[in-house]
């Protein structure tokens, strides 16, 4: 178990995986964004929080190439890695970072990661030297959304503590939502969900993907299978609660924007950074 740190030392390193191959948008983290590639973007916002090192975690040299110029820290890493936590745990490996040091999963294609969001993460594992991972989450106020298996949602104890995790409306509303809502087509049921009190309460949460973790941690990961919960919901948190390890939620103190899964995600933020670029600015 982690002992408490006082609040100077408290310095965790930001990693970006950033893969070039992608089933929706091949080449993604190179995509052009007002002028620079996504992963730049990304990559700025995390040096402007408080990591003492911020490191782009990739297995392609056309995203090392694009990086060394601008500065950046680059780590090569494997291309066979499953998900991005394995990266991370090739990457701690590579540093020789002490297993008490502290780790943020940045994700590569979030160019509009607010940094407030990345120390927040990481503070929050800090605060819990029992817990192995922290991550964010924030209120859900839209039957849609709750409704939606896109959206993870989770829940957590009076510590903090994930419950669980999943692609289904937890927990579930038995007085509000009875045989009247499961009887009903999908459209009924949103109206039923959508009435004023029905969501109110804060007791749905919407699952955030920012992750900050311990490396020893990381070094156990990597030796696990696929827990079964994990395999039935396609979420690899799942894991970690399997293996008995706690992982801290907190709420996002700010809105966190959606990241880029589609060509209509993109264009979107694309919309967005080319707005707000500064007059004569790249």
């Amino acid at each position: 178990m982690a002992e408490a740190r006082s609040k100077a030392d408290r310095e965790f390193i930001a990693v970006i995986p950033a893969r070039y191959a992608s089933s929706r948008l091949p080449g993604k983290p190179l995509a052009e964004i007002a002028g620079e590639p996504m992963v730049a973007h990304v990559w700025r916002r995390a040096c402007q929080s408080g990591a003492s090192r911020v490191v782009v975690a990739t297995d392609d040299p056309r995203i090392a190439q694009t990086m060394a110029p601008l500065g950046a820290e680059v780590v090569m890493t494997r291309a066979d890695h499953p998900s991005g936590t394995d990266r991370l745990a090739e990457v701690a490996e590579q540093l020789r970072l002490d297993g008490d040091a502290v780790l943020v999963n940045v994700q590569g294609d979030e160019p509009l990661i607010p940094p407030a969001l990345i120390d927040q993460v990481a503070e929050r594992l800090f605060d819990d030297p029992g817990a192995s991972i922290a991550t964010l989450a924030e209120p859900i106020s839209e039957a849609a959304v709750l409704f939606n298996p896109n959206v993870v949602k989770v829940v957590h104890g009076q510590d903090g503590r994930a419950l669980y995790f999943s692609r289904s409306p937890i927990p579930w509303d038995r007085e509000s939502w009875g045989r009247e809502f499961w009887d009903s087509e999908f459209g009924d049921r949103e109206a039923i969900a959508g009435r004023p009190e029905a969501l109110e309460g804060g007791a749905w949460l919407r699952h955030i993907g920012l992750y900050a973790y311990r490396v020893d941690f990381l070094a156990e990961y990597g030796d696990w299978l696929p827990s079964p919960l994990e395999r039935l919901e396609q979420l690899e948190q799942l894991r970690a609660l399997h293996h008995g390890h706690a992982i801290q939620v907190a709420l996002a103190r700010e809105s966190h924007p959606a990241g880029v899964d589609t060509a209509e995600d993109l264009a979107r933020v694309r919309a967005l950074l080319e707005r707000d670029k500064p007059q004569g600015g790249v």
